[in-house]
């Protein structure tokens, strides 16, 4: 879906790649205009996944290792490599990037990235993924959205660097405040300047659409999803983070992606730094009432 929308710009109305979106955005080429409605977000200490026998156990071990990715620009791997630079001082740098397909070999970035010349980029060999690396411990480790399969297959070497990830998420929320945001949705930016009530309706729409699903996830008569202890789970999440820990709109989420887009400049994705408020078209931005 990203591919075809940033290459190809083939759909109307689509989820986007905070990253990738950001990069349009700076570069002064966007065909789409974000609506804050944040599809995807998630806590990061999920993504980085390590060989429990290459020594190492902490952030800082991962210096002058050699880590996997399928993409540099990836949202996912922005934020993880900030949080490894600003809570544990371990800079891009530091370490060797290794990218390539997860399980099929090759991929490359769906949108053109320029490095910065202090990051040591090379490419997977021919016909290798990541996850056969790292299974034959020819790579240290992986960052990704998405866990690498021999980690789901329980591969004895292959671990979280993080073993009790909800700890160190809860921990990173309650110094930062931040749950971090993947996707925005994204609408086509000609139809937003020949419909500009269409930005604002959308965003009206996804959030009553929230709403209908979050009042099911917390009717506990019959759960709603296919996983035990959803309402434990809900109300952990909500002492945690308040009554609205998935929250949609500008205003409450605006530190979030501040911090984001620091990031995003910091490591060169962005070659200047954008502000909030050029990501979201205006109408969404501000709300009123009748």
């Amino acid at each position: 879906m990203f591919f075809r929308a940033f290459r190809h710009q083939a759909f109307d109305i689509s989820e986007l790649s905070l990253s990738s979106y950001s990069i349009s955005v700076a570069r002064g080429e966007p065909h789409y205009v974000a609506i804050p409605v944040f599809l995807s977000r998630a806590f990061r200490h999920t993504s980085l996944y390590v060989r429990k026998d290459a020594g190492i156990s902490e952030p800082k071990d991962l210096v002058g290792r050699r880590i996997g990715i399928a993409e540099y620009q990836l949202s996912a791997n922005v934020w993880l490599r900030g949080i490894l630079e600003e809570h544990h001082g371990v800079k891009p740098s530091d370490i060797r990037w290794i990218r390539g397909g997860m399980d099929t070999p090759g991929r490359p970035e769906k949108i053109r990235v320029d490095l910065p010349s202090d990051i040591t980029m090379e490419n997977a060999p021919d016909g290798a993924t990541l996850n056969d690396m790292l299974a034959a411990g020819e790579i240290d480790g992986f960052i990704g959205p998405r866990a690498p399969r021999c980690f789901a297959e329980g591969h004895p070497d292959v671990d979280r660097l993080w073993p009790d990830t909800m700890a160190a998420a809860a921990d990173y929320f309650r110094a930062t405040r931040i749950f971090p945001i993947m996707h925005v949705l994204g609408l086509r930016r000609s139809l937003a300047e020949a419909h500009p009530w269409l930005p604002g309706a959308l965003l009206k729409a996804f959030t009553q659409a929230k709403g209908l699903a979050e009042a099911a996830l917390a009717d506990t008569s019959a759960t709603k999803v296919t996983m035990p202890f959803v309402e434990d789970g809900l109300g952990m999440a909500q002492r945690l983070m308040g009554s609205d820990p998935w929250s949609y709109g500008y205003a409450g989420n605006a530190h979030v992606l501040d911090r984001f887009l620091d990031y995003h400049h910091a490591q060169g994705l962005s070659p200047r730094r954008v502000a909030v408020e050029e990501l979201f078209h205006p109408s969404t931005i501000e709300s009123y009432s009748l």
